[in-house]
């Protein structure tokens, strides 16, 4: 068999690069749409061992992460893959952001351009290596009867045709589909590429595949639907009652003075069937005397024509279509639907794992089918999210990531075995990141800048009201004690996760210590090692959010009443048309029972192109007295998360 060769696919002992395979687990951040009831039996599940009824997974993080993390569970049970991998193009990870009305397009985030270089930063190389160690794990987590669908444009497709014949087997190769994904354009240099390729492979010879049909086109049904019928007014072609070749018995005896042998034939029919087809209309008898009479075959009865190769049939997304959420490489849910009815059945699981703007899940949702949805970028998550939640009667699902897992992981290859030597190590990594200076002799301050000292928090557990306490004790006990004595009022504190409600209830503490501190979130491109060198990590100061409560017995109302961004999150030309703060946020939802685990989603409220208003006032009824923790998240406009804890007893 022919091989496709590329740079970085075979190592120097000549061993083919294979893919990573450490296996993390998931942490489930939010539960979505679940009734307290349904919650309830979850817990109760739990408590007794037994395995919690399935849920819909949607899943922010790396594929190279994801699915070797997918494969304990997962692996040989997914019934149907579809991917549309980032093509050629820096757009693949930017997003429309909508400020009343006006429009700018957010650039993707550092992560995401990381992943686009890591993905074509060689060229065709790179990204054949990247799709390569993709499509071997996707493999295994197919069913035996399972398909995948890899959508590509003119770029990179006939490479990639050769690179799947290679994992998949050449036998196993069922089609290319192409797909006419926008109308004719005019260019007087080249032939204009409006077309998409899908490449269709199966696992095995044994593959689900349900025939799909279209309407016959208008010049069909004129040359051969000719006739409507006098009663019904249905439309009906005539067909043959008769075979070629004479026989004996029934089908060959004479019927209604007709003689099929005699004309080289005989009946399709027995006559006994053929009495009870005429006696319920279905035979046409034609007014030409001696003419034979013939079968009718109703329009309304034919399934259409069997679904060809070529899709010509399917416009892509219209400006103002309902569907439309501002996602560039959006696909119409339609085409999905197509893929999903022939290769799947009801309660199969399907798995994208580059699912964008949440089309392949908002299908699989509607036509009954479980789903796993991943994604790199966080936008691509929330823009989701919201679509599946737009959905009447969407079943409960879960988001997750990777966590504290894959920072674990990334520590222990980074800075070695050794647990001491390794948490210096890594403290000393992102000090010189966050362009500050080492100091000794403290215990939870691990830096200075600009006189201002630093804490730097751990990979595996989120910065706590606690340790901003010791924090503080620590500061104060620090000044005026030597060299490495602070010599402003001011502390950084840089964490990966922080306690709820954290930027509040902490900045408060200090301000009681007259301590000046900030709260920065590390990044997640810390984690990347060409991100790193190439000096593109920022650290940001966290979100606030203020909330009014009010309560009247067992009736609580909350109301949004303030949230601030640091403004260096934010782009220039953006911040330029936000005049109230309330502008600042997509989406907010609440969590009125929040137990110490995942975020439940109970209600939450969000904008969409037709609906521009956000409410910022809810109100929730305790059927029980007792101490309530309130939890909400809000979702700014360019994706990110931030979240609020407030304590009630309830009488």
């Amino acid at each position: 068999m022919t091989e496709l060769i590329w740079e970085g696919k075979y190592d120097k002992e000549n061993h083919k690069v294979t893919p990573l395979r450490v296996k993390l687990p998931f942490q489930t951040v939010e539960t979505v749409n679940e009734s307290a009831q349904e919650r309830q039996h979850t817990l109760d599940l739990f408590s007794t061992g037994r395995p919690a009824e399935w849920r819909n997974r949607l899943i922010w993080g790396d594929k190279k992460y994801v699915l070797p993390s997918l494969l304990d569970d997962f692996s040989g049970q997914v019934n149907l893959i579809y991917i549309d991998p980032p093509f050629d193009t820096g757009a693949d990870f930017s997003f429309s952001v909508q400020v009343d009305g006006e429009g700018f397009v957010k650039e993707p985030s550092v992560i995401e351009q990381k992943a686009y270089r890591d993905t074509w930063g060689r060229g065709l190389d790179s990204y054949l290596q990247w799709l390569y160690e993709a499509a071997i794990l996707l493999r295994e987590l197919l069913t035996d009867t399972g398909s995948i669908y890899i959508h590509m444009d003119w770029h990179a497709g006939h490479y990639v045709k050769i690179l799947l014949d290679e994992v998949f087997g050449p036998d196993n190769f069922r089609n290319e589909i192409v797909w006419k994904r926008t109308s004719a354009r005019s260019d007087s240099h080249s032939y204009n590429h409006i077309h998409d390729v899908i490449l269709l492979y199966s696992k095995s010879d044994r593959f689900t595949f349900n025939a799909q049909y279209t309407p016959y086109d208008q010049t069909y049904l004129d040359n051969f639907y000719r006739y409507v019928d006098s009663e019904s007014g249905r439309r009906f072609r005539v067909s043959d009652l008769m075979a070629a070749g004479t026989r004996k018995g029934s089908s060959g005896n004479i019927w209604r003075g007709i003689d099929p042998n005699a004309r080289g034939n005989h009946w399709k029919y027995t006559t006994e069937e053929l009495d009870r087809l005429d006696k319920k209309g279905r035979i046409y008898w034609p007014q030409k005397e001696g003419g034979v009479p013939g079968y009718k075959r109703y329009l309304d009865e034919m399934p259409g024509v069997s679904l060809q190769s070529i899709w010509t049939d399917i416009s892509p997304i219209a400006a103002q279509a309902a569907e439309n959420v501002n996602y560039d490489t959006q696909k119409p849910e339609i085409l999905l639907e197509r893929i999903v009815k022939s290769s799947s059945n009801e309660a199969d699981l399907l798995l994208d794992c580059f699912i964008g703007s949440g089309t392949t899940a908002v299908v699989a949702e509607k036509l009954g089918r479980r789903w796993i949805a991943c994604d790199l970028g966080r936008f691509a998550i929330h823009t989701t999210r919201k679509r599946l939640l737009s959905m009447p009667g969407v079943k409960p699902f879960i988001v997750q990531n990777l966590g504290k897992y894959e920072r674990q992981l990334w520590q222990a290859t980074e800075f070695g075995e050794h647990a001491e030597e390794r948490v210096l190590a890594y403290r000393r990594f992102i000090l010189d990141l966050y362009s500050a200076r080492p100091i000794t002799g403290y215990t939870r301050l691990h830096g200075i800048k600009a006189g201002r000292m630093v804490h730097i928090g751990a990979v595996d557990s989120p910065v706590s009201p606690g340790d901003v306490s010791q924090i503080a004790a620590e500061f104060k006990r620090a000044v005026g004690t030597g060299e490495e004595a602070p010599t402003t009022n001011g502390v950084d504190v840089l964490g990966w996760d922080f306690a709820f409600e954290l930027n509040e209830v902490a900045k408060q503490q200090a301000a009681q210590a007259n301590i000046n501190m900030r709260f920065l979130r590390i990044p997640r491109e810390v984690l990347e090692k060409k991100a790193v060198e190439q000096g593109d990590i920022r650290f940001f100061e966290l979100a606030a959010l203020s909330m009014g409560l009010e309560q009247n017995g067992r009736v609580v109302t909350l109301k949004l009443t303030d949230f601030v961004i640091p403004p260096d999150d934010v782009p220039e030309d953006v911040r330029q048309n936000i005049t109230n703060w309330e502008q600042w946020i997509d989406y907010w939802a609440v969590d009125w029972n929040n137990r110490g685990d995942a975020f439940h989603n109970e209600w939450q409220d969000y904008r969409t192109r037709k609906k521009r208003e956000l409410k910022k006032t809810i109100s929730h009824t305790y059927d029980q007295p007792g101490t309530y923790v309130i939890m909400i998240k809000v979702i700014d406009i360019l994706g990110n998360d931030t979240t609020k804890t407030l304590k009630l007893e309830v009488r």
